[in-house]
């Protein structure tokens, strides 16, 4: 029988607008929306297309999701329609009057970017002076409302010896939980990603940490676009804080296995195209013109994604392939073959004796 694969997660990336520069950037952001974006009535219709076969949680991206005047009408149609709606800012556009709108609108997590401790090291990657400032006033408004938050930071070689410092800064703001991006270089990514990229070792070093500081964490720690955590999980022979939480009430925090682009998780990009994840820039259909059910169902692209035995190099034989599988963005970024090696894992799993437990053996 078929395995049925549920769509956990669907990232929506409402809008390319944004009002920071950051350096980083995935989406390529602009200050100003574009004309192609998905109208109010587009946007609803997309909803209804989600709702009507699955129930994941619904992440509105951007950009910057709070350039658009209609989010508000979009998260509360959401929830009304069984969606359990988070929402990615960087946080200085959440006034107190903002924050109170999406408590309202029933929004169940806010996360917020933080990429350093303090305004110099996050104001020099987010390309905006005073941005830090702004963001910890927008996580303060969230909190005096009531609004359940999460930190997010993307590790690169500016803000990884900060990551203790910001983990702390989570716990002391009251944060739910606090999430590491691994940077993957799309988008303006590209352009930094030999300045910024940390080293394959340092890669293991800080999934290390993670796993070392969520054994006896107070919030929920969890590596994004580092699947290889799972490998460390199973080396390390005992489960870890997050892992024993992951089948937490409302899955913001679930864990399950590492790369899940295309067979747990999928991104709509601002026009309304469907992709694996919003690292890995392959178009598996457009929602304007099929049903996003179909494209999920019957995707060549996420079929392939959702066969471990498709995977080369070391990858292919590695016996962690089926809980980690290597990030399919980051194999795609460096060689163009997104069914290539995780090209930062630093782990040599050994050679089958018999070539064929995996279809492309050779790197």
């Amino acid at each position: 029988m078929k395995k049925r694969h549920n769509l956990r997660l669907l990232f929506w990336e409402t809008t390319a607008g944004c009002n920071l520069r950051c350096v980083h950037c995935r989406a390529s952001a602009r200050p100003g929306r574009l004309p192609d974006e998905l109208t109010t009535k587009e946007a609803l219709e997309l909803v209804d297309q989600i709702a009507s076969f699955s129930s994941p949680i619904l992440v509105l991206s951007g950009g910057e999701p709070l350039f658009r005047n209609d989010i508000f009408e979009i998260t509360t149609y959401a929830g009304h329609k069984g969606l359990r709606v988070a929402l990615a800012t960087n946080g200085t556009l959440v006034t107190q009057e903002k924050a109170d709108r999406l408590k309202k609108a029933g929004i169940r997590r806010i996360s917020v970017s933080l990429d350093g401790a303090s305004a110099l090291t996050h104001d020099s990657f987010r390309g905006v002076s005073g941005a830090f400032d702004r963001a910890v006033e927008g996580i303060e408004n969230l909190r005096e409302a009531g609004v359940e938050f999460q930190i997010n930071t993307t590790v690169t070689s500016h803000s990884v010896r900060e990551l203790p410092l910001i983990l702390e800064l989570a716990r002391s703001m009251g944060a739910a939980a606090f999430h590491i991006f691994l940077l993957v270089p799309v988008g303006c990514g590209l352009e930094i990603s030999e300045e910024q990229q940390i080293s394959p070792d340092e890669y293991e070093r800080v999934l290390t940490w993670l796993y070392e500081q969520s054994k006896e964490s107070s919030i929920d720690l969890k590596a994004t676009c580092a699947p290889h955590f799972f490998r460390i999980l199973r080396q390390r022979g005992r489960p870890s804080a997050a892992a024993r939480r992951k089948k937490d009430k409302d899955g913001m925090s679930a864990m399950t296995k590492g790369c899940l682009a295309g067979s747990g998780v999928c991104f709509v990009s601002y026009r309304g195209d469907v992709q694996p994840c919003g690292y890995l820039p392959l178009k598996a259909g457009n929602v304007l013109e099929n049903p996003l059910s179909e494209i999920w169902a019957s995707s060549e692209l996420f079929a392939t994604l959702r066969d471990p035995d498709t995977l080369g190099g070391k990858c292919g034989y590695c016996e962690f392939r089926r809980v980690c599988f290597g990030c399919r963005a980051r194999a795609y970024s460096d060689t163009g073959n997104y069914l290539a090696e995780e090209p930062y894992c630093v782990y040599e799993p050994p050679i089958p004796a018999v070539a064929g437990r995996g279809k492309y053996i050779s790197p």
